[in-house]
Order: C-alpha cells, then sequence, then structure tokens
C-alpha cells in the first residue's frame, strides 16, 4: 500500500510498504478522506516525531475485524466510520474528572502507520472508545472533518461563553472558520473574525462572523473597541501559536474576559505579562489541547444537522500522489482551508 511519509519540515515521500493484517484485537480501516491539520505544517512540531506517515483525521471503511474484538464492538465489516488517532481508557484518575488527553492511554494509543495511508490499524482501545459509525448522510469528505470539528467543540466549552457575549477568533484557517460556525450554538451574541489574509477574512463572512478586521488594515485594538462601543470582547480564541499574537489578543479583552489558547507555541518561546494586569481586570488565560470521544460525538452530531458548512471549509482535495503540493498550500496558510487527501 501506499504512504505518505514525513522525514523533515517539507521532505514528504511516497513509499510502498507492506498492507498490515489486523490481530485478534484489531481492525483493518481502507483509508477513504484524510485531512491535512495545521499541526502537521508547524515545522517545530512535526519535526520532532519524524519520521513519521502523516496524518489523523480520517474515515474509512472498515474492510477486516479479529475475531475476538468482533464480539465485543457494534462495529462490522463494511462500515463507513470516522476514527480518532487517540483513545482514552475512560477509568483511570484523569478520564474520571474529563481531563482526558492527559490519559495514559490517550497518549500512547495510535493509528498505525498513519492516516494519509490507504489502509490503518486501529487497535483495541480505539475501536471501543473512538470509532465511530458515520450515519447515510455524512460523507467520507465530511467523516474527516469529525476530529477539527470535535476540536473545535471542546475549545468552545473551555472558554466558557456566556450567553450574550462577544467573542473575538483571532487567525481564520479552518479551525478558526468552524470556531466561528459554532460560537453563537455555544452562547456567543457576536462573534468577530481577526485575520490578514482577503480570502479568510471573506470566508469568515460567509461562515457566519458578524464583523471581521483586516489587521494589515486597521488597528484591531481600535476596530474592535469601535465595534462593541468600548466594552472590547468577553472571549478572544487565538489560533496562532505565536507570543505576540497572544499578547496582543490579551488586549482585546474586556475586564472579566477569557482568552483561550488554541495552539502551543515552540518551546522556548516565553510569554511576558504583567500579573498586576491580569489580576485587577479578572482575566482568565486557558488553552485547549486536542479533544475527547464525547466531543468526537457531539462534533458527528453537528455534522450530521448540517451545522458545518463542509462546502466552505474544504477548499482543495488530492491524491495520496500528490500531497507534498497539498502541504505546501496548508503551509501557506493563504487562499485555502482544508486540503483533504482522497483515496
Amino acid at each position: 500500500m501506499k504512504v505518505a511519509k514525513l522525514y523533515k519540515f517539507g521532505d514528504i515521500r511516497i513509499e510502498d510498504i507492506p498492507t498490515p493484517q489486523p490481530g485478534p484485537k484489531e481492525a483493518l480501516v481502507r483509508v477513504k478522506a484524510c485531512g491535512i491539520c495545521s499541526g502537521d505544517v508547524m515545522s517545530w512540531y512535526i519535526e520532532k516525531k519524524a519520521p513519521l506517515v502523516l496524518g489523523h483525521e480520517i474515515s474509512g471503511e472498515i474492510v477486516k475485524i479479529g475475531e475476538e474484538i468482533k464480539r465485543e464492538i457494534s462495529l462490522k465489516e463494511g462500515d463507513r466510520v470516522a476514527v480518532h488517532h487517540h483513545a482514552s481508557c475512560m477509568s483511570c484518575f484523569y478520564c474520571s474528572r474529563g481531563d482526558y488527553v492527559q490519559c495514559n492511554s490517550w497518549k500512547t494509543s495510535n493509528i498505525i502507520p498513519g492516516g494519509i495511508s490507504e489502509y490503518i490499524l486501529v487497535p483495541e482501545i480505539i475501536l471501543k472508545n473512538d470509532t465511530f459509525l458515520l450515519p447515510d448522510n455524512v460523507s467520507f469528505e465530511e467523516g474527516a472533518l469529525v476530529e477539527p470539528v470535535a476540536c473545535v467543540i471542546k475549545s468552545l466549552r473551555r472558554a466558557n461563553i456566556k450567553s450574550g457575549d462577544i467573542v473575538v477568533i483571532v487567525g481564520l484557517g479552518v479551525m478558526g472558520q468552524i470556531h466561528i460556525m459554532l460560537a453563537k450554538y455555544f452562547g456567543a451574541a457576536k462573534v468577530i473574525g481577526v485575520d490578514m489574509v482577503p480570502f479568510r477574512l471573506n470566508q469568515a463572512i460567509k461562515a457566519g462572523a458578524d464583523d471581521v478586521i483586516d489587521v494589515l488594515k486597521e488597528n484591531s485594538y481600535e476596530k474592535l473597541k469601535n465595534l462593541t462601543d468600548g466594552l472590547m470582547a468577553q472571549v478572544v480564541v487565538v489560533g496562532p501559536g505565536k507570543v505576540d499574537v497572544i499578547y496582543e489578543s490579551l488586549k482585546l479583552l474586556s475586564k472579566g474576559g477569557t482568552l483561550l489558547l488554541f495552539t502551543p507555541t515552540p518551546p522556548e518561546e516565553k510569554l511576558c505579562i504583567s500579573v498586576n494586569d491580569i489580576y485587577f481586570n479578572d482575566i482568565t488565560i486557558t488553552t485547549s489541547y486536542s479533544c475527547s470521544s464525547e466531543d468526537m460525538k457531539k462534533a458527528l452530531s453537528f455534522i450530521e444537522k448540517k451545522m458545518i458548512k463542509s462546502d466552505l471549509l474544504i477548499t482543495h482535495r488530492f491524491s495520496i500522489e500528490s500531497v507534498k503540493e497539498a502541504y505546501e498550500l496548508t503551509a501557506e496558510a493563504k487562499n485555502s482551508l482544508k486540503c483533504l487527501i482522497l483515496f
């Protein structure tokens, strides 16, 4: 079978490897669609994992299920599924308090060899806890959006939006666009997008943003002040993992506001802030890392109900032979949103 293997940032090779055979507690899934994640194009983040087969936003068809696990799950051969690349045990200390991504099983479980592959092996824990049957009205392309939508659902939960809040989304790539599509479901009264790419600013209006701010043409602080009659935003979600963007985004918060960091920065970068200002303005700074099986279920429900505009999000489609082109287009972060690899 063919796989797309990354050796270093930009060095992606299409290789042939043997198609794996499932053990008694595994399943073999024929991949139908896999998205390229923004994390896949962060050089500092992805290169520390190299060499690796890229991809984790997966939908596909179950080809074969091991005899032992077959008796323990409701899934069957021929089922169309969305597969998460990690799964929690659902019983440890972290799982008991809802911190699923801190579970050791979540951190150590994975699909084999990776999503941009003609076939993947899915281990027992993922089959049991984080593999979902696609409804008839959900396509394979939409199925590949389940994991990214789930990450946004977790983010908006952790942002603690209150009814009537003004929410600002900084960075309008595909994850920013999904935040815009769902923020009002979580209570936002007004949603404002911030970016510097005209294509993405225009897409944000189509996604449901009430206003957008072009940081190349406008001062984001002054523009937001005018848009909110001086109140500013109660929630600011920062997409780019850049310290200077995070620092500037803090200025967009109202008193009592929440800043949510959606993407990590390189480990050597530090954020310097005034604790005095944070303290007396009652500012909350929080994070949102990945998602859980509960978020995956909710995401699939939203997609089934057509609350996610997949035709707006999916801008480019490629074959596995053209992964390098898809990767470069995603890394450019301009006139694209979600690039899918289709099989």
